[in-house]
């Protein structure tokens, strides 16, 4: 995957924390991102990753979007773009696969949606998420490996996978790409509220 600038997240940081009286040391207090970190961040050095962004946010009591992009999360009559090198990028534990995460903040605990990059037998391991989890895979490019609830399915380019989330599970790259990419794909996650029943009865084992 080619490389992007990092937000430019950290002015926007500073004015937040200047706005609301707070040295660094009094938002490293109430974030626990540590002093130096925080320095980082707001001289531009530092390019945080979406859990640090998440307890800055908190710490702030701002919306994500309004710190990483600058915009609020109101509706309005225009079309919102949100540039490549906003949009926040985590790895999986082990590096080989890269979530760019296209759904906004405030849909998190509902539904999320991800794209993936994996490298050659790059893999994705998740814990259970909550009760009635549901994630639809669509692969792209190459093929991926989905392992959930004891059950194994290769899923193809072009084809969609639909499977347990709320039991350990994992995606694993077996593509053949030549290039530095293994498989690509788009995963959504939909809570047990959004997931129907109807959907969660098709997947699991009589």
């Amino acid at each position: 995957m080619h490389s992007v600038n990092p937000p430019e997240i950290g002015p926007r940081l500073q004015a937040y924390r200047k706005q609301q009286k707070l040295t660094l040391a009094d938002l490293a207090t109430k974030s626990g991102v540590s002093r130096s970190m925080l320095s980082e961040i707001e001289r531009g050095n530092a390019n945080p990753t979406y859990g640090t962004l998440w307890h800055l946010t908190r710490a702030l009591n701002i919306d994500l979007n309004s710190l990483i992009s600058g915009a609020s999360e109101e509706r309005g009559d225009r079309i919102d773009l949100q540039p490549e090198n906003l949009t926040p990028t985590i790895r999986s534990a082990d590096g080989s696969c890269t979530l760019q995460i296209l759904s906004p903040a405030g849909m998190v605990p509902l539904i999320e949606w991800y794209l993936l990059s994996f490298e050659p037998q790059g893999k994705l391991i998740s814990d259970p998420h909550g009760a009635g989890t549901i994630e639809h895979l669509h692969c792209t490019e190459g093929e991926i490996v989905v392992r959930s609830a004891g059950n194994e399915m290769r899923v193809r380019a072009g084809e969609t996978a639909r499977y347990a989330g709320d039991v350990p599970h994992s995606l694993t790259s077996v593509g053949t790409s030549a290039g530095p990419v293994g498989a690509r794909a788009f995963l959504v996650v939909a809570s047990g509220e959004v997931g129907s029943s109807t959907t969660r009865a098709l997947i699991r084992p009589k």
